[in-house]
């Protein structure tokens, strides 16, 4: 964390009253009514190949509709819409993702009346999707499941487990209640509860913990030696710490050398500790970004990011079963991490990439570093100045963000018990409302039902494509006022990703003081493009239009261009051009 533990405004969300007609009773996160025509589900998040899914509606629609079940716009199965509840058992093949559609032919047009999507994977980090959780006083079960219905229903596959612990240095309490660092109480069967709930429906549970945290002064009494300490001076006089106000805090957080292989065996041992007493299937490693000059012991020079690797190898040897991803702030020892063997990047973005193409230059970085073999998980906090006080999440500002994220091929961390706006998870002064809910559904479904085009290493090219009317279009993600897209290659697949600022107000991804506005509604917009391959089908899915299904397109081609007409782009439209 960048300002690890920002205090937040205690101030319950019971306290206001959402401005739209939607869950003024209840914090608006919390799973209910989805806002979406119908209520579609699955009883999990991921599935295994050849597994059978289960789907239910909250009620039967009128009329003759059918369940079609696609991949990358091929319908791979169709059937009846017979009741309320039925299963699909899924193909044998393993890293895919379905949409599948409930619709009707109406007068010659096809209706959709909901969607869903199926991930098909045996490993969560194929095709990362990170929530979290932060808060564990006591809970029902029903609460707890609650929660985690959300998540799955969202299709998050693993959770980071924030603040969960007792000390950074002894992340295990030694009783059923302990005070966490800003003193409010954890329960141990809350923590149970949700790491049950979770994998209940197939999602993994992450226990979040520093590197090199070492909370308060007196740490010796629980095995810390002053020779693991990193330091401000040559002369080990003053230890590296990370202050807290001690009016709400339990202690400062001081700072350990992570390279010191006494240091490793000790949190080796330590987490172990915590994966005997709780199922947790790995470790979230945190840092604090650039400390300036440390020094170990003796008077060396520490280069904080060189010790990274061999802390996170240090963590795999002790426990290979256990999966491992460490935050790079602001890319701070990315290059490092990379080296090693965490299952997937994760960067908590700051101010040196504000703007959208700057957030995607991120994800493009960790797949050059990655030779496009992780995929990437980006802590990037949305209306951050707002979050100073109630509110809510404004819309405009979040899906923008989610439709350059998630064309680039990232995944976004954003979904818990509440909407995720700052460093200090627990902080939920903005909270979901209104029609929100529903599209970041559907733009999940999306992330989902195409990971295999958006997120399995698809090649980006330079091709340009020309706006015959309707909208005008420039090439990138900087270009204000236009619709900018880019262009990917991924076999036989070419794919078009038009992300709309037509109207916008700014190029700033996080909307820090939520002032974002929608863009244009645009419609009928004929595009033209060069090819020179024969073009056997066009076809076009939105997470904005049809619940994300795919619809064919209409085309031309000749003198080698293409020209199709997109009937409609709200934020963020997807082209697949099939040869």
């Amino acid at each position: 964390m960048k300002s690890l533990y920002t205090l937040l405004l205690g101030i319950s969300l019971s306290t206001i009253a959402c401005e739209k007609p939607y869950d003024t009773e209840r914090n608006p996160i919390v799973y209910g009514d989805t806002y979406l025509k119908i209520d579609i589900n699955t009883d999990k998040a991921v599935y295994e190949p050849n597994a059978t899914v289960h789907f239910t509606l909250g009620k039967m629609p009128q009329g003759a509709y059918k369940v079609r079940y696609s991949y990358l716009g091929e319908t791979i199965k169709e059937e009846p819409l017979t009741g309320t509840s039925w299963t699909w058992k899924v193909p044998s093949d393993n890293y895919r993702g379905y949409l599948v559609e409930v619709y009707k032919n109406e007068e010659g047009r096809e209706d959709t009346y909901g969607s869903i999507a199926v991930d098909v994977s045996t490993d969560w980090t194929a095709f990362p999707r990170y929530g979290f959780l932060s808060s564990y006083d006591e809970m029902s079960e029903a609460e707890i499941n609650s929660n985690i219905d959300f998540l799955s229903r969202c299709h998050i596959n693993g959770l980071q487990f924030y603040d969960w612990m007792y000390q950074h240095h002894r992340p295990l309490a030694s009783t059923p209640v302990w005070d966490d660092l800003f003193k409010r109480k954890t329960y141990l069967k809350t923590v149970k509860g949700y790491i049950t709930a979770a994998h209940n429906k197939g999602i993994k549970a992450m226990f979040y913990n520093l590197a090199f945290g070492v909370l308060g002064e007196n740490a010796a009494a629980d095995g810390v030696q002053d020779n693991w300490y990193l330091y401000k001076d040559k002369d080990h006089k003053e230890r590296d710490k990370h202050a807290l106000d001690k009016n709400y805090a339990t202690g400062d957080i001081y700072l350990v050398n992570p390279a010191n292989t006494a240091w490793q065996s000790y949190i080796a041992g330590r987490n172990n500790d915590v994966y005997a007493a709780l199922d947790f299937d790995g470790y979230h490693i945190d840092q604090l970004g650039g400390r300036g000059n440390v020094y170990d012991y003796d008077g060396k020079a520490v280069d904080l990011p060189q010790t990274y690797a061999p802390f996170i190898n240090a963590m795999k040897s002790a426990r290979s079963d256990k999966r491992l991803v460490m935050n790079a702030v602001g890319q701070y020892g990315q290059k490092e991490i990379t080296t090693t063997k965490v299952d997937f990047l994760y960067t908590e973005v700051w101010d040196a990439h504000k703007t959208y193409e700057q957030l995607v230059s991120v994800i493009k970085e960790n797949d050059q570093l990655s030779n496009n073999n992780k995929r990437t998980v980006l802590a990037a906090y949305m209306n951050y100045d707002r979050a100073k006080s109630i509110g809510y999440v404004n819309e405009p500002g979040i899906l923008l963000a989610d439709a350059v994220i998630f064309s680039n091929g990232g995944a976004h961390l954003e979904l818990g018990e509440h909407y995720l706006t700052r460093e200090y998870f627990p902080d939920k002064n903005l909270v979901l409302c209104g029609t929100l809910k529903k599209h970041l559904i559907t733009y999940y479904d999306f992330l989902v039902g195409y990971q295999n085009l958006l997120r399995g290493g698809a090649t980006l090219t330079s091709k340009n494509i020309t706006a015959v009317e309707g909208a005008t279009l420039a090439a990138g993600l900087n270009a204000a006022g236009k619709v900018n897209y880019t262009v990917r290659e991924l076999g036989d697949k070419e794919i078009w990703h038009l992300v709309n600022f037509t109207g916008v107000s700014n190029m700033e991804w996080r909307d820090t003081n939520a002032t974002q506005v929608a863009p244009d509604e645009l419609k009928t917009i004929k595009l033209t493009a060069s090819t020179t391959k024969p073009v056997k089908k066009v076809w076009f899915a939105s997470p904005d239009i049809y619940g994300g299904a795919p619809r064919k397109i209409e085309f031309t081609q000749e003198n080698n261009q293409i020209t199709l007409t997109l009937p409609y782009l709200k934020y963020w439209d997807m082209v697949v051009i099939e040869y």
